[in-house]
């Protein structure tokens, strides 16, 4: 059977940091799978790898069987994978809904020659889409906060229109970096009941997570890297609780 995404020998230098190494995995269709390691691990630049905002040396991405090598990000989520950033890279002098529109892939409408001599069309395309955002705002419960400036969300808002944002682009594998950093109370068991519900309707996710709570409440699946490389696999409870593991993320100290 055919890996949903597969990963294989993908190596990474940067100067004389060698950021991947080996590095290679798979991901099961339907599942969350979370992406855990201490600093510097290289969870982010596969992320970007995967995604067609890094080149690597060596090593191949095939998302269902298809080869993603070489492609740019835009047809990467073409292809069905799209995901967030640590640094949320929102538009904080637009809205909530103008920021879901910004991530959505269709722009019929929104070329000027079609604005000139197709107006009536431009003007119902314009407010189907709008509508469409809408849509995706209330999945993340931000419908209220369609036509608010990102700049007066609070923080957990921002993180849900992140989500919201790659959820406008109709892609099925959604990579998530760190989608619950910064988050407590409220506003981190929204995230995470949000996290399960978008697997419960079909989407699969690799989430880079360091809160070892979130890991155990969402993950099927925990990938541990070090160093750039896979050292282990498994279920939350066997990574978590293997000492060595411990040692390597946690300081000894879970």
């Amino acid at each position: 059977m055919t890996a949903y995404l597969q990963v294989t020998d993908l190596n990474k230098r940067f100067g004389g940091l060698q950021a991947l190494r080996d590095c290679s995995f798979t991901i099961a269709k339907g599942r969350i799978t979370c992406l855990v390691g201490p600093n510097g691990a290289g969870k982010t630049t596969i992320f970007n790898a995967i995604t067609g905002f890094l080149a690597p040396d060596t090593g191949h991405v095939a998302f269902q069987g298809t080869s993603l090598d070489g492609k740019t990000p835009q047809q990467v989520v073409r292809h069905g994978i799209a995901r967030t950033f640590q640094n949320l890279r929102l538009f904080a002098d637009l809205t909530a809904r103008e920021n879901v529109l910004a991530g959505m892939q269709d722009h019929v409408g929104e070329e000027p020659f079609a604005a000139i001599f197709r107006p009536i069309h431009t003007a119902r395309t314009l407010a189907a889409k709008r509508l469409a955002a809408l849509d995706v705002l209330a999945h993340v419960g931000l419908q209220d906060r369609a036509d608010t400036l990102v700049r007066n969300l609070s923080y957990g808002e921002q993180k849900l229109l992140c989500i919201a944002r790659i959820l406008a682009t109709g892609a099925d594998l959604l990579l998530l970096d760190e989608p619950t950093s910064g988050l407590s109370g409220a506003a981190l068991t929204e995230v995470m009941a949000l996290l399960r519900r978008l697997q419960s309707e079909g989407k699969t996710l690799l989430v880079v997570e360091h809160n070892t709570r979130v890991v155990q409440q969402i993950a099927d699946d925990v990938l541990f890297l070090h160093h750039g490389h896979l050292l282990a696999h498994g279920s939350p409870a066997e990574i978590i609780a293997d000492p060595k593991l411990a040692e390597i993320y946690f300081g000894g100290a879970l």
